[in-house]
């Protein structure tokens, strides 16, 4: 479904252009109007509101619409309908659609790919992986540290003589703590 042709307009639609289109063909499929027509009329006018409401919601959210043009122009086509990958589903309480990307038929490793990419580079997953580095990095700082303040106040020893010789150390200090009154 090409949500350009559902609204009868051209790709380089301005909002004004696709509220205006929005409305004229909303309230000629809105289902209230065909509440008393034939059956056939009333479920093909059902249809054809919804998606004039879905393509309205796509085309006015600016990152719907540009995620919509890219996979449009690239070539990203799933049987007879080039965004399978896409569900909107119409929600009888809210009276409206709701946009739910990656929930469609074309799922895959692609899709599951695209959502994960999606979510690594969101703001606040780039700010904790940020912080996650520099976390690590200070970890690593100190440990390289430590080793080399190690090797500097005992050079040529390994760790056990150390320990032994602080263990020398501490009898010693407790031999001259007994001796003095």
């Amino acid at each position: 479904m090409d949500h350009y042709k559902v609204l009868g307009l051209h790709r380089t639609a301005t909002k004004e252009e696709i509220k205006t289109a929005f409305k004229k063909l909303a309230f000629q499929f809105h289902p209230d109007k065909h509440s008393q027509s034939p059956r056939a009329i009333r479920e093909n006018a059902t249809i054809r509101f919804k998606q004039v409401s879905e393509a309205y919601e796509v085309l006015m959210d600016d990152r719907k619409r540009a995620d919509y043009n890219f996979r449009r122009s690239s070539g990203n086509h799933g049987g007879n309908n080039p965004y399978s990958h896409y569900s909107y589903g119409y929600s009888r309480s809210g009276s409206r659609y709701e946009y739910k990307p990656g929930s469609g038929a074309g799922g895959g490793l692609a899709s599951n790919f695209e959502m994960a990419l999606r979510i690594l580079t969101g703001r606040s997953s780039l700010l904790y992986l940020g912080f996650a580095g520099a976390i690590l990095c200070g970890i690593v700082v100190i440990d390289a540290s430590r080793e080399s303040l190690w090797r500097m106040q005992n050079s040529g020893k390994s760790f056990e003589e150390a320990m032994k010789s602080i263990e020398k150390a501490k009898a010693y200090r407790e031999d001259n703590m007994k001796e003095r009154p």
